[in-house]
């Protein structure tokens, strides 16, 4: 069992961070490495071809270790989700009366491309929203999501859990569903990776694409993206050149060439090479690896457990069956006053988020068991 790992973080100690979800802090480690980038920059003298290359390739090959492929090819760098969605909706086989499968409040970035695709191919959205009974909700939940996928589904977009409220979603269940039927699906797995094992060679997804900025411990502006091979000869939704053959030779880049780079490689952002965000994402995902996301999921369980009890006892909501510990909804009785429950714990300096109904709670290895005691204390003394 991992122990607490805050003093790898910079957060001070009158401060109770359960915020993870909205934004992670950097590591120490990782921002010296962004410091060396931005001195490069004061000396670009110092940043020659190989900078371009070497960074990216080191941040593909320890993120596809993160989700278990053995091919880093199949990793592009990406800046944010919607990138990334945008390159499947680019390339998905979308057919006049067909439909895309969604879950309700979904994060919009996994929404509005599809939205905006359906519209075009005469296609329509199908919502499974959360069910309006909290018994056996979560299981519920996935059994309507697997009833909605018919043959006339050509994608489930989704995520393992929802970002608002931590529901996870049996994406085994449904993969084979899509699988049944000749679906793509296209995975939001912004709020996981880095926190919740993923096995993209035992799942195989069509797509997976994260944000960097949270679970992965990155900069804000970065992200990567997982691409299947039914896309390695798909159109970019951007034509730049280090995707191309030959690339790294900078004296023949007038030499144009029509062919890409193999797999996932041509659909990489322009200016991925970025001499700052890289190095960061590479330490914060060479620390990933050598925690173990199975065994940060389990230090989040650990000193999650006692408070999510607790909780429940008092009448708080929590779901039951389809739990994650580093991201979960808390919403609180009738009769309890979320805006009372707000101001003292802003005054308590502990940080965690509100989505629609729900307190959002994400913890991490910063964070310790006495900690998550705030938390439910400075509620239930406003109840």
């Amino acid at each position: 069992m991992l122990t607490c790992q805050k003093e790898l973080f910079d957060l001070p100690e009158e401060v109770t961070y359960l915020n993870a979800s909205y934004m992670s802090p950097l590591l120490k480690s990782a921002a010296e490495e962004g410091i060396k980038g931005l001195n490069k920059k004061l000396r670009p003298f110092e940043i020659y071809p190989k900078d371009f290359f070497e960074h990216a390739a080191l941040v593909k090959k320890e993120f596809a270790q993160l989700i278990n492929t053995p091919e880093p090819d199949r990793i592009a760098l990406i800046p944010a989700v919607s990138y990334g969605m945008a390159v499947v909706a680019n390339n998905l086989p979308l057919k006049e009366g067909q439909n895309i499968v969604v879950v309700g409040e979904q994060f919009p970035s996994n929404v509005y491309p599809w939205r905006a695709l359906a519209s075009d191919k005469g296609a329509s959205i199908r919502t499974v929203c959360a069910p309006s009974s909290t018994e056996k909700r979560g299981l519920l939940w996935n059994e309507q999501l697997l009833e909605a996928i018919d043959e006339q589904t050509a994608l489930v977009a989704i995520a393992p859990l929802h970002w608002a409220d931590g529901t996870l979603f049996d994406l085994m269940a449904i993969r084979k569903k899509t699988k049944d039927v000749g679906a793509w699906m296209a995975i939001d797995g912004t709020q996981s990776v880095g926190a919740l094992p993923i096995d993209v060679s035992e799942l195989q997804p069509e797509a997976l694409v994260c944000s960097g900025y949270k679970w992965l411990l990155g900069s804000y502006g970065s992200g990567l993206a997982y691409f299947s091979k039914i896309l390695d000869n798909g159109k970019p939704i951007e034509e730049g050149w280090i995707g191309r053959k030959d690339s790294e030779n900078f004296s023949g880049l007038l030499n144009y060439k029509d062919n890409y780079l193999p797999a996932a490689n041509r659909y990489e952002m322009g200016g991925r090479s970025n001499f700052i965000s890289l190095p960061i994402q590479l330490e914060s995902l060479r620390q990933l690896n050598k925690w173990g996301v199975e065994n940060i999921q389990a230090y989040c369980k650990a000193i999650s457990e006692k408070a999510i009890e607790r909780m429940k006892n008092a009448g708080l909501i929590i779901e039951k069956d389809c739990l994650a510990y580093h991201l979960f909804g808390v919403r609180l009785p009738e009769g309890m006053d979320l805006e009372k429950v707000k101001e003292a714990l802003q005054e308590k300096q502990v940080f965690v988020s509100y989505r629609g109904n729900s307190i959002r709670v994400s913890p991490h290895l910063y964070n310790t068991e006495e900690q998550l005691k705030l938390f439910v204390d400075t509620i239930l003394n406003k109840s």
